[in-house]
C-alpha cells in the first residue's frame, strides 16, 4: 500500500530512521526528545506496509496510557484511522487493507509473550519502551519472539532514557558509540541520541523547565541526554572516543586471572602534562594458561616492560622466560587508594573498541557499611582491567605520592 507523508510531519532528525532496515535500533536521550512520537507514527505506517508488530513494556498495564493510546493518536493525525480496526478490549490494532496487527504486552508475564503470534504471518517488529526497566533475560527472550518467513527484515527497537552506565544496555550495544557522539552504526545494530532541542512541536515552556532542573543527575539524563553515573561511582572522569595516535608515554599493565576471574591487559598513554590517560588496547579473557597469556602479551606490548600484579611471583617468571618484559608491581600500603586517587586526579578517555574497560569503570563503586554509607574503599569486584591501568601507570603515580585522610578528596 502506498502512502505518502510529508517529511515536515516528523522531526527532521528522525525521518531518516522511517525505513532504517538494522536488526537492533537503538532511540535513546533526553526527555520531551519525541522518540516514543515518533516510533508510534512509525508502527502506524509499518503495519500498513505489512509488518506484525509486538510493542513491550516491562509492565503491561502501563501500556494502555503510553504506547497503546500514542499508536491510536498518530494514526488520527495523519488522517489514517479509518485504515484500522482497534481492539481496547485486547489491545489489538489491526490494519484493515491487509491484516497486519501491532499486538501489546507487559513482561510481568512472560509466559504470555512466548504464546504471543499475530493473525496472519509472522511477527517482524518488536519495540521495547522503556527498554531500561526490561531484564537482559526477558530482551533474549523478546529477541527470540522475531523468528519465521516474512518478506521484511526483522527489526528489534529499543527506546529509552541512559539512566545508568552499568546497565546492560551500555554493555551490550553501546561499544560503537563515542561519549559526545549523536548517532552510530554497525552491521546490525544502528543508534541515535536526541534531545528535547530536537523536538521542533515542543513549547518553550517545556524546554525551559528541563532547563530548570537543578539535580545533576537528572539534568544530565533527562535534560542533556547522557548516560547517568551511578550512585557512589569511583570514577567520574571518565569519557569514550575514537582514538588514534594521541599524546603521551605508552605503558602497560597486567592482572593475572585464569578460572574464576580474567586476566586483564591494557594498553594505556598518559599525558602527564594534561593530566590525560588514554586507554587504547585491552584484553579480558579467562582460562589462559601462561603460554598463551604470554602470546596475547606479546602482541601488545613486544619487548616494553608489562608491569604485573606481585601476588603472583610464579606467573611473572613464566612470563619472562616466554620473552615477555614481566615487571612486579611494587604495591605497598594503601597502594589501591593511592592508585584510586591519582587517577581521580586525571581524565580517562576510553577508546570505543575497549568495551571492558568501560563496563568496569560504570561498575567501580564504593563499598557500603550495613547502613548503606559509602567507605573509603572501592568494592573490589570486575576490576581487573582497572587494576592492570594502576600497575601501568604505578611509578608515574609513586613519584607523586600524596596521603589524604579526607573523604572529600575521593569525591564520597
Amino acid at each position: 500500500m502506498k502512502i505518502t507523508i510529508e517529511p515536515s510531519f516528523f522531526n527532521r532528525v528522525y525521518y531518516p530512521y522511517l525505513q532504517d532496515i538494522h536488526r537492533y535500533q537503538i532511540f535513546f536521550g533526553g526527555a520531551g526528545s519525541g522518540k516514543s512520537v515518533f516510533l508510534a507514527t512509525r508502527c502506524v505506517l509499518d503495519a500498513l506496509q505489512g509488518r506484525n508488530i509486538l510493542v513491550a513494556r516491562q509492565v503491561a498495564r502501563t501500556l494502555r496510557n503510553s504506547c497503546f493510546n500514542e499508536i491510536v493518536k498518530a494514526a488520527e493525525r495523519m488522517g489514517l484511522a479509518r485504515l484500522f480496526r482497534v481492539s481496547r478490549t485486547d489491545h489489538v490494532i489491526t490494519a484493515r487493507p491487509n491484516g497486519a496487527q501491532i499486538l501489546f504486552a507487559g513482561l510481568d508475564d512472560v509466559e504470555k509473550i512466548k504464546s504471543i503470534t499475530p493473525a496472519r504471518g509472522a511477527l517482524t517488529d518488536v519495540w521495547l519502551e522503556e527498554a531500561t526497566e526490561c531484564a537482559y533475560r526477558d530482551f533474549k527472550q523478546l529477541d527470540k519472539r522475531l523468528r519465521g518467513q516474512s518478506s521484511h527484515p526483522k527489526r528489534f527497537t529499543l527506546s529509552f532514557n541512559p539512566i545508568d552506565r552499568e546497565h546492560w544496555l551500555y554493555r551490550e550495544f553501546f561499544g560503537i558509540f563515542p561519549d559526545g557522539g549523536r548517532k552510530a552504526a554497525s552491521d546490525r545494530v544502528s543508534i541515535l541520541k536526541t534531545t528535547y532541542r530536537d523536538n521542533r512541536f515542543l513549547t518553550p515552556e517545556d524546554g525551559l523547565a528541563l532547563e530548570r532542573e537543578t539535580d545533576p543527575y537528572f539534568y544530565r539524563v533527562y535534560t542533556q541526554g547522557d548516560w547517568g553515573l551511578r550512585e557512589g561511582a569511583v570514577f567520574r572522569n571518565w569519557r569514550v572516543e575514537e582514538l588514534t595516535d594521541p599524546p603521551g608515554e605508552t605503558r602497560y599493565g597486567l592482572d593475572f586471572g585464569f578460572a574464576c576471574d580474567p586476566c586483564g591487559l591494557v594498553r594505556v598513554r598518559l599525558d602527564e602534562k594534561h593530566k590525560m590517560v588514554y586507554v587504547l588496547s585491552e584484553c579480558r579473557e579467562k582460562g589462559l594458561t601462561n603460554a598463551a597469556l604470554a602470546q596475547r602479551v606479546l602482541a601488545m606490548a613486544g619487548a616494553a616492560p608489562v608491569i604485573c600484579d606481585s601476588a603472583e611471583p610464579k606467573s611473572i617468571a613464566e612470563l619472562r622466560l616466554l620473552g615477555v618484559n614481566a615487571r612486579p608491581a611494587r604495591k605497598g600500603p594503601d597502594s589501591v587508594m593511592h592508585g584510586v586517587q591519582w587517577l581521580q586526579g586525571h581524565t580517562l578517555v576510553v577508546d570505543t573498541r575497549c568495551t571492558g574497560m568501560r563496563a568496569e569503570l560504570a561498575g567501580y563503586v564504593w563499598q557500603r557499611d550495613r547502613d548503606g554509607r559509602s567507605l573509603p574503599q572501592p568494592r573490589d569486584r570486575d576490576n581487573h582491567l582497572i587494576d592492570a591501568m594502576r600497575y601501568a601507570l604505578e611509578n608515574d603515580s609513586q613519584s607523586r605520592r600524596i596521603f589524604t585522610g579526607r573523604k572529600s578528596d575521593l569525591g564520597l
